[in-house]
């Protein structure tokens, strides 16, 4: 016979007398709650407030839990409502799994435990229905305890958590629904893969509905006929540039006080306040100096820096109440604060054929994200001439429009950054088919073939259009008994170089894509400490710029701030050959092999010198104080602020190029400058590059948003060619067969010409972030297959394919710690090895240690190394360092 609930309180008192306890009162309250609900023929549950409870109340509560799997109690919720704690962590994991089987909901949310108790809640779980971990500190979340029960999982509001461990959702197979909303969450391919592991997922948020507190559909988001919301192709999840916000200030915006005039891109250019803000996460997080290299996140995410109002009154001065000063653009003028609850107006791109028309309806509260999900809207653009409209009339609340004409206007509260990406609904429509609910909105029929068909257009599930997923035991077996593996035929290919590309390496293909689509969490491991031949760490350095061998599969040189010289077996991590800086520290912006005499190199500083390097004379070693040493066999002559250097094909020429327009021509052999070919750019030339097999070719790119094509026989006197930018060109590189050329502008402008001509082959969709100092720099890999382009405020490698545009992956960089970002400074394609590739990774602090990060696409895993884990600033902008190649 059950227990009855009178006896198990009167255990309750019996066990505080024993214990010299007073009995606490909300635990009575409990057990009078509960009986009142069975009173009433109601499931009767046992409330327990954690917040409410002191130590001294642990055993005699305890006592009780140990009977209450056979007493009438049907449930038992821990829940906790403040953010008081009185109880210690450890006691509230023991109460909470003394309860087993009855346990239902575990309310956690803002209770800070320690991390401990979180590290044990991840590694051997709670047997509850309901998790609420609201709030929590968990900054990846890697949940591998038994959570077999579990059918709701909260995350909202943990401001840490920014992904998630490989197969952190294999222990959860019940669980339907997850909201992960104002997370920092933003990798739609390491999420989609995560959440795939639900096979009972059904309601998935990372934003929600302006009136809903749970992930169901929103009651009122649906007309009598029809539940689906229709989607611009061209659309975004939220009402934002597709790039999205800063991460730290995503919480918290509104669009208001617009005017609008001129063209898309006279809108896109009229300010960087996406920048700015951006660097308020930084801010926010420089008081944290921890250490600890868990996943869990203590530090606190909601203080403000007290310069950063200063310092963003100097550009905005509404912070201030001061006028517009007149080098802010006049036609419309934001307003900021940094108050949580306070709107905030982001730099706004407009999507083709969306216009926004004056509404007259009350302002939208400040905690509140006003976005949309387009379909086809016919209002205008209102341009503030029209009598008595000003500025502060307008507010947007686009709507949006039901498969049955029904016009709804979506509020989204706390979006994630996940919901900024392009396409961001479609994609996670397409990757969870059983998904029935997403961001509140149901997800029907329509819904899932339009999700398709997005999807194919921007996305490449698998490498080499690749549609489906092949064991690699399976394309063995084919391939020893001589059957197709199933590779489509790639796309027709001009050059006869790639045209047998399918006959010769369909297997090797086929191959490269089961391991690539195998895991979207690659293996990344640092290579900037080198080791001595016993095996030992010897120093750790700070690169500048890096290249690969172009003979050695093993080498690669870098160059340091502190103006080393570094040649390391990346492969083995030992020290090949290490050269210190003489005299004053310059960083090394310039490196370049020679192809014919593969043990010399080229090495250029940010002070103009210039010199011939050999690598068997240098040493092998660090030494302790400075040795001279005979690795210089020629010293050039100076090149002004340098950032550039490279060899022309035959080995005899190479160029030079920096912070100015001009570009000198060196002779190797002689070691004399031949030429300074004079102003051919208007602003300066931050990358020259000879093509791979014409030895008299080479292309400059110019911040003067222009890319432009030489031959040394014509003389500089008139370029071949010139295209055209948007913006400032910080790269350019040929393909390796010289039928491209790659060029990457600022803020994610990136287009693939033909390089006889320099028209446009293709322009790759990457969103841009509204900064005018995010210098992106992009590359090759796989020969010609794919790009690979990172920006230096993102820490996010893309992954393009050359021929179609579609995405195929992003790479995310994180370092150890709270918000401690890493940023794309540099970055090339292993020429020796399909789907490998290295970054040079940036902290935001200036003390901090850069990285070279060697990505492995086919071999999965986590950045698991020593990486740095403390807080940084963020860098100078301007710098010559940061627009170097």
């Amino acid at each position: 016979m059950a227990i009855d609930l009178c006896y198990l309180q009167s255990m309750y008192l019996d066990s505080c007398t024993r214990k010299d306890v007073l009995p606490n009162p909300s635990i009575l309250s409990g057990f009078y709650k509960a009986k009142l609900r069975k009173s009433r023929h109601e499931l009767c549950s046992l409330e327990i407030f954690l917040d409410q409870l002191r130590d001294v109340d642990f055993h005699p509560l305890l006592d009780v839990f140990s009977a209450i799997d056979s007493s009438e109690i049907d449930a038992v919720d821990m829940l906790h409502e403040s953010s008081r704690v009185l109880f210690n962590g450890e006691h509230v994991a023991s109460l909470i799994r003394a309860v087993s089987q009855k346990l239902r909901v575990v309310d956690l949310q803002d209770l800070s435990c320690g991390k401990s108790f979180f590290r044990d809640l991840s590694q051997r779980g709670f047997m509850c229905q309901v998790l609420n971990l609201r709030s929590s500190h968990i900054r990846k979340l890697n949940m591998t305890g038994n959570f077999l029960q579990l059918q709701t999982l909260n995350l909202d509001f943990s401001s840490s958590l920014t992904g998630f461990q490989e197969g952190c959702f294999s222990c959860m197979p019940n669980l339907m629904r997850l909201s992960l909303c104002e997370t920092r969450i933003s990798n739609l391919w390491t999420t989609s893969a995560a959440l795939s592991k639900l096979p009972s997922l059904q309601e998935l948020r990372f934003q929600n509905c302006l009136c809903c507190n749970n992930t169901g559909p929103c009651p009122t988001s649906s007309c009598e006929k029809s539940n689906s919301f229709a989607y611009r192709e061209t659309g975004f999840g939220l009402l934002y540039p597709p790039g999205g916000p800063p991460s730290s200030l995503r919480d918290d915006f509104i669009f208001q006080n617009i005017q609008y005039s001129g063209t898309e891109e006279t809108f896109n250019e009229l300010f960087s306040t996406a920048m700015l803000l951006d660097n308020l996460e930084v801010l926010q997080s420089t008081t944290d100096e921890s250490s600890d290299e868990s996943e869990l996140d203590f530090s606190s995410h909601h203080q403000v820096a007290g310069n950063w109002v200063e310092i963003l009154s100097n550009t905005i001065p509404e912070l201030t109440g001061q006028d517009d000063p007149e080098n802010l653009v006049n036609t419309f003028g934001p307003t900021i604060s940094f108050s949580t609850n306070s709107p905030i107006l982001m730099p706004f791109q407009f999507p083709e054929e969306v216009s926004i028309s004056k509404i007259d309806s009350p302002r939208i509260p400040h905690d509140t994200h006003e976005s949309t999900l387009f379909d086809d809207l016919n209002s205008t653009v209102s341009t503030g001439d029209e009598e008595g409209c000003s500025t502060n009339d307008l507010n947007v609340r686009p709507t949006v429009a039901s498969s049955d004409g029904c016009r709804k206007t979506y509020i989204s509260y706390h979006p994630s950054p996940i919901c900024f990406e392009k396409h961001y609904r479609e994609y996670m429509i397409a990757l969870l088919p059983h998904l029935k609910v997403l961001d509140n909105l149901l997800v029907q029929n329509a819904d899932r073939e339009k999700a398709k068909i997005i999807f194919s257009q921007h996305y490449e599930y698998l490498p080499h259009n690749i549609q489906c997923k092949e064991s690699v035991v399976s394309i063995l077996r084919k391939r020893e008994i001589g059957t197709s593996t199933g590779l489509q035929k790639p796309p027709k290919l001009k050059q006869s170089t790639y045209s047998s590309v399918k006959s010769q390496y369909s297997f090797s293909r086929s191959l490269s894509a089961a391991k690539v689509g195998s895991s979207p969490w690659p293996l990344l491991y640092p290579v900037s400490k080198a080791r001595s031949n016993s095996g030992e760490y010897i120093k750790r350095f700070r690169p500048r710029q890096f290249e690969y061998h172009p003979s050695d599969p093993s080498l690669m040189v870098f160059g340091t701030l502190d103006g080393e010289l570094v040649v390391i077996n990346h492969e083995s991590g030992k020290l090949v050959g290490y050269l210190q800086s003489v005299g004053a520290l310059h960083s090394v912006l310039g490196l370049c092999w020679l192809k014919k005499y593969p043990s010399k190199l080229i090495a250029g500083s940010d002070n103009g010198s210039l010199q011939l390097y050999n690598i068997c004379q240098m040493a092998s070693t660090v030494p302790d104080r400075y040795c001279s040493t005979d690795a210089a066999m020629f010293m050039f002559d100076e090149f002004e602020h340098l950032t550039s250097v490279h060899v022309n094909s035959t080995d005899e020429l190479f160029l030079a190029s920096g912070y100015s327009k001009h570009v000198a021509l060196y002779d190797i052999g002689s070691g004399r400058c031949l030429n300074v070919f004079k102003d051919l750019h208007r602003e300066h030339i931050n990358v020259v590059k000879f093509a791979h097999h014409s030895p008299s070719i080479f292309a400059t790119s110019s911040f003067d948003q222009e890319v432009k094509m030489w031959d040394l026989r014509q003389g500089p006197s008139r370029p071949c060619y010139a295209a055209s930018s948007l913006r400032g060109n910080v790269m350019v590189c040929f393909s390796p067969d010289d039928y491209y050329l790659l060029s990457s502008a600022v803020d994610n402008e990136v287009k693939q010409l033909l390089a006889v001509d320099g028209r446009l082959h293709m322009k790759f969709n990457i969103a841009s972030t509204g900064s005018a100092q995010n210098y992106t720099r992009s590359y090759y890999m796989n020969g010609r297959d794919y790009i690979i382009s990172g920006s230096c405020e993102e820490n996010v490698v893309r992954i393009c394919c050359a021929q179609t545009g579609r995405r195929l992956r992003d790479i995310s960089l994180e370092g150890r710690g709270s918000r401690s970002s890493m940023f794309v400074q540099s970055l090339r394609g292993d020429p020796f090895r399909d789907f490998h590739m290295s970054v040079l990774a940036a902290y935001l602090r200036p003390s901090s240690k850069s990285e070279i990060i060697k990505v492995n696409l086919l071999s999965s895993g986590d950045y698991t190394q020593e990486n740095s884990n403390s807080q940084h600033c963020h860098p100078l902008y301007g710098d010559r360092s940061d627009s170097a190649k």
